[in-house]
């Protein structure tokens, strides 16, 4: 058979390059030894999850910690799938998390010399590659209609062997060259196989960077390597792109490694070191008891939006993935408490080799802790972008008063004080968390445990003595005086030694107050709180609490 006419004909591009040529067009990158090119090759489906996430994250800090280089890649070799604005979008939500590339689709950089990096726009490098596997002998024409190979795979799942096409079921692999130019000329579809030369009798031993040797049988598959539309499939393609990319590690999750032998193979045929390839564990949840998958269907917080409506600080979900990808982190953070989680030194070789447990309360914790590192300023830049996108048009005339939300979080995080409050763990709750400082969201239950003439007396008591410029002892003197008029102890002490003897203590008046005011038994400094409501609206609201009776126990 003449392989070079049947290349030809089932190639036709006149202006392909010389494979040999690439060489040169994408030469090795200039590098220390151990810097690692990495990269994130979505399909552009316009879906980005956690499990995206991180991935990136794992790739950045592998290229970021050894001065290497990450890149964005885009595998839209499938045009059904692909979504407008995708691309944008996995840019836009790994960019909030702090996930930046060095170059790539879309990316703005001097680095941009080994693209395009939409595989699409690569075809004529994939075809120079097919047309010399042909040329070589190593794949052929696969003429197979759909319903022929659903058939096969009928016949084989029902003789309980491996499905596929291989061997005695590989029907187009031996066809003559008459038979080939039979089918060409009538027109009928084709796409284009790897001949494989591999054998399920062999084994191949293979170290993974992050678990370890692993051993899988040789590949006999004659994988589809060229689609009927002249686009590759993902196996060929990202051979070809990792190599004139020049990766160097490749991370992925663990369902690619049922593919690792086609892979491997894949890069022996076309003459290719393959790359470093990690496979990560997936994200594991508990679930009544059982560890299971995060889900699509199941589970909101895989999906990256979430956390963007939510609110959660970026650095602390980056974080809290941090600990998840090196068992270390988590110690190194607490004797680094305020470093920079990049000055970790990031291992792939640390990652998990079983599922990673994604543990949303811890989440919230370390949110909790990162949020109360901020200044009060930070705090309101943060709140007032997750207000700008999510919040509503009363949250958003609040933001406007910057000097004002400015007091309140100065307050509410403890700005100032011997220890940090952590109230604040996202956004959307922290907003919610402030709204009693606004008349137009103040929305009091009024609920105490004293009846109304108990309440009302220290309402009516606290109205009289009230002075905005009482500094915190006064304003508590005054709230003691009032404990005698009602049958209260003034003092704690002094309740403790008898407390049949009293109605309550001053610490319940304060709540009293605390509730009139806030419209919640708890809340931070309430001395603090009614100097910054002001006189006039903290004694309307004195005064509305003793008029509202219904709630009262």
């Amino acid at each position: 058979m003449d392989l070079k006419k049947l290349a030809a004909a089932l190639i036709p591009d006149g202006d392909l390059l010389p494979i040999e040529e690439y060489e040169n067009i994408y030469p090795e990158r200039v590098r220390a030894p151990k810097a690692e090119v990495t990269r994130l090759a979505p399909s552009p489906t316009g879906f980005i999850h956690l499990g995206n996430l991180y991935s990136a994250l794992a790739d950045e800090r592998s290229a970021h910690t050894t001065g290497g280089v990450f890149y964005l890649r885009i595998e839209d070799t499938d045009e059904k799938r692909k979504v407008d604005g995708a691309v944008e979008s996995v840019i836009r939500s790994l960019k909030y998390f702090g996930i930046d590339f060095d170059e790539g689709a879309e990316i703005d950089s001097p680095l941009n010399n080994y693209g395009p990096y939409y595989q699409r726009q690569r075809a004529k490098i994939y075809r120079a590659f097919v047309k010399d596997l042909i040329e070589r002998g190593l794949a052929y024409p696969c003429f197979c209609t759909a319903e022929e190979l659903d058939a096969v795979r009928e016949e084989q799942s029902a003789e309980k062997k491996t499905t596929g096409y291989y061997g005695e079921y590989a029907k187009c692999r031996n066809l003559t060259e008459a038979q080939i130019y039979e089918k060409l000329n009538a027109g009928i579809p084709y796409v284009i196989r790897l001949k494989s030369q591999g054998s399920i009798l062999n084994k191949i031993a293979f170290r993974d960077a992050i678990k370890g040797e692993v051993t899988v049988t040789e590949n006999d598959q004659d994988v589809v390597i060229l689609k009927s539309d002249g686009i590759p499939t993902y196996h060929f393609a990202h051979a070809i792109d990792d190599h004139f990319m020049r990766t160097t590690l490749v991370i992925r999750g663990e369902e690619w490694l049922s593919s690792l032998p086609v892979h491997i193979e894949l890069h022996k045929v076309l003459g290719f070191k393959p790359p470093r390839y990690a496979h990560t564990s997936s994200l594991m949840k508990m679930d009544g008891g059982t560890k299971r998958k995060l889900s699509k269907r199941k589970d909101p917080e895989l999906s990256l939006d979430y956390y963007r409506k939510a609110g959660y600080y970026p650095v602390a979900v980056v974080k809290y993935l941090m600990t998840l990808l090196n068992s270390d982190f988590e110690e190194w953070s607490l004797k680094n408490h305020d470093a920079d989680y990049r000055t970790f030194k990031f291992r792939i070789e640390k990652m998990s080799r079983s599922g990673a447990l994604f543990d949303l309360d811890k989440l919230n914790d370390v949110s909790k802790t990162e949020i109360s590192k901020l200044s009060a300023e930070e705090c309101f830049n943060f709140l007032n972008g997750w207000v700008q996108e999510f919040g509503t048009d009363k949250d958003r005339a609040h933001f406007e008063n910057k000097e004002y939300i400015i007091k309140v979080l100065g307050l509410i995080m403890g700005v100032g004080g011997k220890k940090r409050r952590k109230d604040i763990e996202r956004a959307e709750q922290g907003v919610r968390l402030i709204d009693y400082f606004f008349d137009d969201t103040f929305a009091p239950e009024y609920s105490y445990r004293f009846g109304k003439d108990t309440v009302n007396t220290v309402l009516d008591e606290f109205i009289k003595v009230y002075d905005p410029a009482d500094d915190n002892t006064v304003w508590f003197s005054k709230v003691k005086a009032i404990a005698p008029l009602i049958g209260f102890a003034a003092e704690t002490s002094e309740y403790k030694k008898n407390p049949e003897a009293f109605k309550g203590n001053v610490s319940d008046i304060a709540e009293i107050l605390r509730i009139a005011v806030t419209g919640m038994p708890n809340s931070p400094d309430l001395c603090t709180i009614m100097n910054i409501l002001g006189k006039e609206r903290s004694v309307k609201r004195l005064k509305a609490a003793k008029k509202e009776n219904k709630c009262y126990n």
